[in-house]
């Protein structure tokens, strides 16, 4: 990086959306170097500010994108500051990413009160990039009010964004009761509140009928002690005519408030940042295991020839740290 550290975290804290776009690609490298400046740089930014921070997720087609220019764009008119922070899954043979959200939201880019930043999925699971939690914290110290957090796209290891968000949105399309079937229930169960997108025009009946399965799907879980009556709960919106938005926004508010009084917000943050000490352990346990790449192909192959157990395979290993 040409600027030094202490520039870049005093524009950060400023606001400074430029600043901001450089930070993000500063904790985004892989550089032993750089590491050691991002670590600083978030030690050096405002800890006492804090964003709403809401995870979106939904299946392929639903309207993410456009749902989330049309919301953040209310937003954004409303005066709050919006951070979204779109992951482009990564291609499994290249490791290339599109990386278009900022195109698909073309109105919202050039919003003075909003900052979108795309990033790749790379190989990290859990429907969000590795370093997506830290790029959330730099946003809370640049003083944006909403961070809004879009997954990869639908499926088990979607999950892991609740571990970052402080209320998960699920987008779904109208459909029938194949679609239900298909949303995995992990995801369901995580969920804080389910929007039907695309409820207008000729598509706003069948909208009404999955609203309503999934409002019954919803009664058959299990209640959660994070909730109050009522949710979690499923509504429709329409992103294109914006039909919904400022309820959709009234519902989040409202549980995001109960949370706060209740002292749910806080133990959920502090489960939270445990949940990422332990993943950074062991991420950081994996970088020193591939540092010894020959002695876990030699105790590989004594597996393999079954001179040795799996188990005890591993013991010797790991006695070495």
């Amino acid at each position: 990086m040409k600027a030094p550290m202490d520039d870049l975290a005093p524009r950060v804290a400023e606001g400074n959306r430029r600043a901001l776009a450089r930070a993000i690609t500063l904790i985004e490298s892989g550089r032993e170097d750089h590491r050691a400046q991002a670590l600083a740089l978030l030690q050096a930014l405002p800890s006492d500010r804090e964003a709403l921070r809401i995870g979106l997720s939904g299946t392929p087609g639903v309207g993410k994108s456009t749902f989330i220019e049309a919301f953040g764009l209310m937003l954004a008119d409303a005066g709050k500051r919006v951070a979204v922070l779109a992951v482009d899954p990564s291609s499994a043979r290249t490791g290339g990413s599109i990386l278009g959200d900022k195109t698909r939201m073309e109105k919202l880019s050039r919003h003075p009160n909003a900052f979108i930043r795309p990033s790749p999925s790379q190989s990290h699971l859990g429907g969000v990039a590795r370093r997506t939690r830290e790029a959330v914290s730099l946003c809370e110290g640049a003083g944006f009010d909403v961070v809004l957090i879009e997954t990869v796209g639908v499926g088990q290891s979607e999950t892991m964004v609740a571990e970052m968000c402080d209320i998960f949105v699920l987008l779904l399309a109208p459909a029938g009761g194949d679609e239900l079937q298909g949303v995995k229930r992990g995801i369901m169960e995580i969920a804080d509140l389910i929007l039907v997108n695309k409820a207008d025009g000729d598509l706003k009946p069948q909208a009404t009928r999955t609203c309503a399965d999934y409002a019954g799907a919803l009664r058959l879980l299990r209640k959660r002690p994070q909730d109050p009556d009522g949710f979690p709960k499923a509504a429709m919106v329409s992103a294109v005519e914006g039909a919904g938005l400022e309820g959709a926004w009234d519902e989040i508010s409202t549980l995001a408030e109960w949370r706060r009084s209740a002292g749910v917000w806080q133990a959920a943050r502090a489960g939270q940042a445990a949940f990422w000490f332990r993943e950074e352990l062991r991420q950081g346990l994996e970088a020193l295991l591939a540092g010894h790449a020959a002695d876990v192909a030699a105790l590989e192959a004594r597996v393999r020839a079954g001179e040795m157990a799996p188990s005890a395979a591993a013991e010797t290993l790991l006695s070495k740290f």
